[in-house]
């Protein structure tokens, strides 16, 4: 699964530990997201970034 993460917060000019203090989840998590790294991702974690970024969560995925 790959997301656009790190486009969306950089378009929003927050780091990675912004964006974890604001959404609740770890810088580390992030940054594996950001990095295309797989993960068991919950929903929760995935609605809670897209809450701190402003977007629906399906604007989180990179569609191709």
């Amino acid at each position: 699964m790959r997301y656009r993460i790190k486009e969306l917060r950089e378009k929003r000019r927050m780091t990675q530990e912004e964006l974890a203090t604001k959404s609740g989840v770890s810088r580390t998590i992030i940054s594996k997201l950001e990095q295309d790294k797989p993960l068991n991702m919950l929903t929760d974690t995935l609605s809670k970034i897209a809450k701190a970024l402003d977007v629906k969560v399906s604007s989180l995925f990179l569609t191709e």
